[in-house]
């Protein structure tokens, strides 16, 4: 019982999600089938608690971060919906150079990764921040004297403007020469 029969996708969501992501309906239906296996409520949303679940997630250093990037769509929801679950899912799809890449374009990419370090939301990664995503990935493997010097050096290098905060487009700039698109795609199967 429950919403796997109740709550089936119809072919006209299918195919506006495809639209707005870029998925195949087939990876739509995969996808749809993992959401609602999440959805332990059968309310159609998924919480916090749902996807810390994931034991992906549960085991990541960052994944409460990455969790949080469901749920920073402004809206201040603390449930998100199978369409919100995809758009943000979408952002990681492989860039095909074919194709219009709105969710998934290296900006959209950048955006969710400066996202990670940028813990207070004030749209500049401070010393502190870099830190404490450092901390956070790395956790007593390296000891607080190297942390701290990376986070100073990767401020030093990155900082343009002289202001010991890395800007949006400073961070940007550090990554010109990184292959985002690559590093932060997964491909989803058929």
């Amino acid at each position: 019982m429950g919403n796997k029969s109740s709550l089936l996708l119809q072919e006209e969501e299918i195919a506006q999600i495809q639209d707005e992501t870029g998925f195949t309906p087939n990876q739509i239906e995969r996808l749809y089938s993992r959401f609602t296996s999440l959805d332990r409520s059968d309310c159609g949303t998924l919480s916090r608690e749902d996807f810390l679940r994931i034991p992906e997630l549960a085991i990541n250093p960052l994944g409460e971060r990455i969790v949080n990037a469901f749920f920073n769509d402004g809206s201040g929801n603390d449930r998100v919906n199978f369409r919100q679950f995809m758009q943000v899912l979408a952002r990681f799809r492989p860039i095909r150079k074919s194709k219009d890449n709105t969710l998934n374009s290296r900006e959209q990419k950048l955006k969710f990764a400066f996202k990670m370090y940028d813990l207070d939301n004030d749209d500049m990664i401070s010393r502190d921040e870099l830190l404490a995503v450092l901390h956070m990935m790395v956790g007593a493997n390296i000891s607080e004297e190297q942390l701290t010097s990376i986070a100073e050096r990767t401020i030093l290098e990155a900082d343009q403007n002289g202001d010991q905060t890395i800007s949006f487009e400073e961070f940007c700039k550090a990554l010109d020469r990184t292959d985002v698109e690559q590093k932060m795609s997964i491909r989803f199967l058929s």
